[in-house]
């Protein structure tokens, strides 16, 4: 060992000592800080509640006008506008997919995929909970919902043993009036009636991340643990150079977001008047901030497995969405009046594609090796438990998968025939990741047409 080493080595066992663990660094491709065993794939779930406007979504549906009073009967029949082709590509986008266009060579829209719903339990908090075990109905005893082990700890128990955390599980739902149980508001499952709990406050998952234990102590701690990661830059190449000018780059942001947020928080709390019912960043610059740290946690390598879950799908959850609208509006609510406010629910489903937009451009900036990008070594899934929010079907559900490289057929709208279970893409999608299995859930098979 180096002297130089040697000195980076007793630091850090310093750092541990006053901060509790020290900050992560990136991965590097070539340095002798690589892991050869590190697998080759992320996989992340960015989960939208209560469905989309198929109008505005899904290829064809614009074409067709939906009579009032007769939104539910007409729902199904406009599933698969053009059921004679299986993929072609993914030329021009749909209004609600249109802030994709920069990457759209980097997606790909799977349309026809299925959910069975198990009769006897609320439709919301089933689409949630069962979204990523897609159980077969009744097939869980234990349980009033078809709820398994989600696809995320599967694929963590082969790719999260080496990360420190196997699993990170983000939440964007900003609300403390927990009205609605636990089903309505979580994605990630250890299994049945075991929840993966989410956090949703930036600060507190920035402090796990970078295990820091008190406030006044973390920059301290991170600003010496940056400091000790620049002397080791001297012995980097040039790529490598740029990827940890990349990652302190992405550090500071965060803290500068988060001394916005804690100054909000700070002037609000003089403030002789209760706790308003959103967000306290505006919702699009929350969702970002905590995006953001979802991309520096796959960067890093402190995991290789996220969930991320855009809202709750429960009733009465007010947000003000960013320049939507003036007062907080109820995403369910809106639901349920579609044919009266489709407007509005058109600018909600285009803001959630936005954001996903935003944390594609994120991804795809950061180079993870010689020509590949964090985006082209994840597998960045969009989608939701319902194909409408206003009529709870639970077929054909909106699904794009990003990034993935090389490895998936990117730029292609995929049409599955009808019925094909969406537990397909999450068996495609584990396989992808290295665990060997034979099924998942109610799967028939791979997606073939997904890869290459």
């Amino acid at each position: 060992m180096s002297p130089t080493e040697s000195r980076s080595t007793s630091r850090r066992q310093f750092l541990r000592g006053i901060g509790g663990a020290t900050l992560a660094l990136p991965w590097l491709e070539r340095s002798a800080m690589a892991s050869s065993g590190r697998p080759g794939l992320r996989m992340a779930h960015y989960y939208v509640p209560i469905g989309v406007v198929r109008r505005g979504f899904f290829p064809g549906e614009a074409d067709h006008v939906i009579p009032k009073g007769n939104l539910g009967g007409v729902m199904r029949s406009l599933g698969k506008q053009d059921p004679r082709f299986s993929v072609k590509p993914l030329t021009e986008l749909t209004p609600t997919m249109k802030p994709l266009d920069p990457w759209k060579q980097k997606v790909a829209l799977i349309t026809g995929m299925d959910r069975t719903f198990q009769q006897g339990t609320d439709v919301h908090a089933q689409c949630a909970s069962c979204y990523l075990s897609s159980a077969p109905p009744f097939s869980v005893k234990e349980s009033a919902w078809p709820l398994d082990r989600t696809l995320d700890h599967i694929v963590a128990d082969a790719v999260g043993r080496e990360t420190p955390f196997p699993t990170l599980e983000f939440s964007c739902n900003s609300h403390r009036d927990n009205k609605e149980s636990i089903y309505f508001d979580n994605i990630s499952w250890y299994g049945t009636g075991h929840l993966a709990p989410s956090i949703r406050d930036p600060r507190k998952m920035y402090r796990r991340l970078f295990s820091t234990t008190e406030i006044d102590d973390y920059r301290d701690i991170t600003d010496l643990v940056l400091e000790d990661a620049r002397d080791l830059t001297k012995a980097l190449g040039y790529q490598d150079r740029q990827k940890f000018d990349e990652y302190f780059e992405s550090i500071r942001a965060i803290e500068k977001q988060m001394d916005r947020l804690e100054a909000m928080k700070s002037e609000l709390a003089k403030a002789d008047f209760e706790e308003p019912p959103e967000a306290r960043l505006p919702r699009g610059e929350y969702i970002r901030l905590m995006g953001d740290l979802m991309v520096v946690a796959l960067q890093t390598g402190l995991t290789n497995v996220a969930t991320f879950m855009i809202g709750p799908e429960r009733w009465d959850t007010p947000f003000t969405y960013d320049s939507l609208f003036d007062t907080p509006r109820s995403h369910h609510q809106m639901s349920h009046n579609q044919t009266k406010m489709i407007d509005d629910l058109l600018k909600v489903d285009r803001f959630h594609m936005e954001q996903f937009a935003y944390l594609l451009g994120r991804m795809d900036a950061v180079q993870v090796a010689e020509g590949t990008t964090l985006l082209d070594s994840t597998l960045f899934t969009y989608g939701s438990g319902l194909g409408d929010g206003s009529t709870h079907q639970y077929n054909d559900l909106p699904i794009i998968v990003a990034g993935g490289g090389e490895r998936i057929h990117s730029g292609n709208h995929i049409n599955m025939p009808e019925g094909t279970p969406l537990a397909n893409l999450w068996l495609t999608q584990a396989r992808m990741m290295g665990v060997d299995l034979d099924r998942f859930a109610d799967s028939t098979g791979e997606i073939g047409a997904l890869l290459t």
